[in-house]
């Protein structure tokens, strides 16, 4: 039911100039569905309205350590074939993985079940770690409501970060976390004084994106040591300092790419690259386009 929500909660349509999507569920037998928590489901569509989707995902389902019936893996695998994108979260991945769909590629699921995944389907490298892997027509996600970070995701990729940001605004969620499963393994960090010190710091971090923000200067803003806060940060984020900065800058700079006119010199400036050759290396390695490809590429205009 939590994938169910999931996806239509993203996909839904706002208007205000977002994308307008045709969202439908379906499965191989249309009518009652009983969901995991109780509650019925009724499901209009067959598995022929994939013939037509251009984003199809597969949803966690509870008997997920038998493969699906063979008329649904034929059509995730129909659907692949001609073109769309076919994507799953948490033990959803099962259902890519037995059509085939994740040989050779990398992928990901509940850090619960990763370990199953692997030995069902040695031909998947899986990462028991990441919140989600885009692998280009195949993408996976982790468990629960990871599967908001991989929806996000693929929005961010198709629409840009402006339209996946106010979808996530409107849902009261982060457009992209960072870091990994790892941080949820273990019991949460209590909320305590500490605490409330580095979220002031990370906010404050978020307004002068523009200045160098050295780590020792966070540590200091937080009145902890540079090692202390190195590992406090960890310990509630599942990244690193450096790497927080790194993804929100670039967020940002994807922001003002797409919904401004500045030039790419004075947006390095504006986010803390300090240069355009900067900002132009980090966004080929962690984007794959430089920012003048990217600006060309997401700023029209949605259809509505």
């Amino acid at each position: 039911m939590l994938g169910a929500g999931i996806v239509s909660e993203v996909f839904d349509f706002r208007g205000q100039g977002l994308p307008r999507f045709d969202f439908a569920l379906c499965t191989d037998r249309p009518g009652r569905v009983r969901t995991d928590v109780g509650l019925p489901l009724f499901v209009e569509h067959g598995l022929d309205r994939l013939a037509s989707a251009d984003l199809v995902i597969a949803l966690p389902w509870a008997d997920f350590r038998t493969p699906p019936a063979p008329a649904v893996l034929d059509a995730l695998t129909a659907a692949h074939g001609r073109g769309a994108l076919v994507a799953a979260h948490c033990v959803g991945a099962f259902a890519l993985a037995a059509a085939g769909l994740l040989d050779g590629r990398r992928a990901t699921t509940h850090w619960r079940f990763a370990g199953l995944l692997a030995e069902r389907h040695p031909d998947v490298t899986v990462d028991p770690d990441a919140l989600y892997v885009d692998e280009g027509s195949v993408a996976t996600g982790a468990g629960a409501a990871a599967g908001f970070d991989l929806c996000l995701h693929l929005l961010r990729r198709e629409y840009g970060a402006t339209t996946a940001n106010a979808i996530a605004r409107d849902l009261v969620l982060p457009s992209h976390r960072d870091g990994g499963q790892a941080q949820y393994l273990t019991t949460p960090v209590p909320e305590d004084s500490q605490d409330e010190r580095l979220s002031g710091v990370l906010a404050w971090a978020r307004e002068h994106l523009h200045e160098p923000l050295p780590v020792a200067e966070l540590a200091r803003r937080a009145l902890m040591s540079r090692r202390s806060f190195a590992r406090r940060f960890a310990a509630s984020t599942g990244t690193t300092p450096h790497a927080w900065l790194l993804g929100l800058r670039l967020s940002r700079a994807e922001e003002l790419l797409e919904t401004t006119d500045l030039p790419v010199e004075e947006i390095a400036h504006a986010v803390g690259f300090g240069s355009a050759a900067v900002l132009r290396a980090q966004f080929v390695r962690r984007r794959g386009v430089p920012p003048r490809s990217y600006r060309r590429s997401f700023t029209r205009t949605p259809t509505v």
